[in-house]
């Protein structure tokens, strides 16, 4: 299967009460419908770059201003298992804007995920799945936050760098 080209914003939000990670939960009725991530979709044709893609998804899915957004860093690329993205991952701290506007036909909500809980020890857990492309049915593993489980996708690109974000390799 050919695989298609997608980027998402790592929005990293800097707060007096600890960092904050900026998620979405996906709409029940895409691809990924009802779970967890980070704004962002497959790239477009009139996107000069995947931080182009990251920014204008942000910005669609969010109401994130891209004037309030400094990259940071460019994450490792990660495939996706079982819907055919290569996915471009981008760290970007930014401003909160006055209030966020999810997109009513692809955002159920927005979460500010604090770094902390995620990088708990208590966070990880594992739990078994099954997909129809899958031969059979696998434990994944997945970060616990409240009622909400991060796995998939955006477990793999929060699990390197979660002990980088706790260390403070991009400052404060």
């Amino acid at each position: 299967m050919p695989y298609v080209e997608a980027a998402v914003l790592v929005p990293l939000l800097r707060a007096g009460d600890g960092d904050r990670l900026v998620m979405i939960v996906r709409g029940e009725g895409g691809v990924h419908g009802g779970q967890l991530g980070f704004p962002g979709g497959k790239r477009d044709p009139g996107d000069a770059t995947l931080v182009d893609t990251a920014m204008r998804e942000a910005a669609e899915e969010t109401g994130l201003d891209p004037a309030g957004v400094v990259m940071l860093a460019c994450l490792p690329v990660v495939e996706t298992r079982t819907t055919g993205f290569v996915v471009a991952p981008f760290l970007a701290q930014i401003q909160r804007p006055a209030r966020w506007q999810p997109q009513p036909s692809e955002v159920a909500e927005i979460i500010e995920a604090p770094v902390g809980v995620l990088a708990a020890p208590d966070a990880r857990g594992e739990t078994m799945r099954d997909f129809p492309t899958w031969p059979q049915p696998k434990f994944t593993p997945y970060f616990a936050l409240g009622e909400h489980r991060v796995w998939g996708l955006t477990y793999r690109i929060l699990e390197p760098l979660l002990p980088r974000l706790m260390a403070g390799e991009w400052g404060p």
